[in-house]
Parts: structure tokens; C-alpha cells; sequence
């Protein structure tokens, strides 16, 4: 009986031990370690892709923005404010319904069908408000001009970057509307243009907060 009592209660204080160990090990002493590193090499990314302007964080680089007028009375979707280059777009968001304490960035893509109503609709609707958006005087955007990336969301609906198609065909409209050269404006897009990833992952890209942060700069020097 004591033999056993005695043995229950070493496997107890062992496996104690190990516990109390693999806590400070994998609870605190690892972690530790990673977070030193990743700021050490990686404080960029281990931050959270901050983007500041100002002096002030105003996003990240991993997370897009949208750029609206205010809301009209009776409006339910704002209407893009076409001073700034224009991001993708975001059908498949919806809203935060559930808690409403917190303004939350919803994630989320359309999951409709390539021969979805719904989704034909949106890419219709969204090629031809491009193409009148970004039409002015003494240049037209053709439907051939339209990037896929102008017509549709993302599987996140949160992509921060654009082609730089898409980028092009806003130059002229974006000149128009801060009253700049066109040659300016797109100087600064191909500035900002950012080429495959290691020279062959992924495509050409264009950050939109980058460039419009850059485009903000460049209309205050005017």
C-alpha cells in the first residue's frame, strides 16, 4: 500500500515537472526566442506590414482600402472618390451584423459561380463604371482596356494591390482631378510598380495606399 502510495505520487511530481518545463519551454522561452528574431530580421512584417504617412500609421501593406465620398442621404453604397487610384472590388465583404461594438474589416470573396446573375451583373456594372470613370478629355478607355482586376474581387476581397493595367487606364482621370501632367502621375505609377516576386512568382502589382499616399505628396508640392 505504501509502496504504491509512494509511486502514484512520484509519477505525479514527474509528470508535474515536465509540465512546469515544457510550460516555461514552449509558453514563454520559444516564443521569446521567435519574437526576437522576427523583430530582429523581419520587424517590418512582424508588425503587421504598418504604412505610415506623417508620422502616423495610416494601414498595411497586406490590407486594401477604399476611397469613398461620404454617404449621400439615401444612399446604401457610397460612391468612389475619384480623386485617388481605385483599389479592386469588394462584393463578397458584406457587413458586420453581429458585433456591432467594433468596427471590424470583414474578409470575405463573393463565392458566386462564373455563370452566377449575381456575379455577371457585378462585372458588368463594374467594366462599365470604369470605363465612364476613368474616360476624359482626349482620352478613352475601350472595354478591351479593362483588367480583370478592375471587374472582380479578390478571394479575400481585401487585396491591397492592383495591376498595372488597371493603374494605367486610371492615369489620365486621376491628372484630370488633381489638376496635374499626366506624365507626373504616371511616373509615379511606374514608381510604384512592383515586379514578380523573386523575378517569377506572381504578377506585376501596384500597392494603391503606396501610390496614393505618393499622390498625395506630389499634389502638395503642386
Amino acid at each position: 500500500m505504501n509502496n504504491s502510495v509512494t509511486n502514484t505520487a512520484r509519477l505525479l511530481w514527474a509528470g508535474l515537472r515536465a509540465l512546469l518545463v515544457l510550460t516555461v519551454v514552449t509558453g514563454v522561452l520559444y516564443p521569446l526566442a521567435i519574437t526576437g528574431v522576427a523583430q530582429g530580421l523581419f520587424s517590418d512584417q512582424a508588425n503587421g506590414s504598418e504604412i505610415k504617412a506623417d508620422g502616423k500609421v495610416v494601414g498595411s501593406s497586406l490590407i486594401g482600402q477604399s476611397y469613398n465620398l461620404p454617404l449621400k442621404k439615401g444612399q446604401e453604397t457610397p460612391d468612389a472618390d475619384l480623386k485617388w487610384f481605385q483599389g479592386r472590388p469588394a462584393n463578397g465583404l458584406g457587413t458586420n451584423s453581429v458585433n456591432t461594438q467594433y468596427k471590424l474589416i470583414l474578409s470575405g470573396a463573393t463565392n458566386r459561380s462564373g455563370d452566377n446573375t449575381d456575379l455577371i451583373k457585378w462585372v458588368k456594372d463594374a467594366k462599365a463604371a470604369v470605363i465612364k470613370d476613368n474616360s476624359v478629355n482626349g482620352y478613352t478607355v475601350r472595354p478591351s482596356d479593362v483588367p480583370a482586376d478592375a471587374v472582380t474581387s479578390s478571394g479575400s476581397g481585401l487585396d491591397p494591390d492592383i495591376s498595372p493595367d488597371y493603374a494605367d487606364i486610371q492615369v489620365h482621370r486621376i491628372a484630370e482631378k488633381n489638376g496635374l501632367p499626366v506624365a507626373q502621375v504616371q511616373k509615379l505609377v511606374d514608381e510604384h510598380t512592383d515586379g514578380r516576386t523573386l523575378g517569377f512568382i506572381g504578377e506585376p502589382r501596384v500597392n494603391v495606399l503606396q501610390l496614393n499616399i505618393a499622390l498625395k505628396e506630389l499634389v502638395a508640392k503642386s
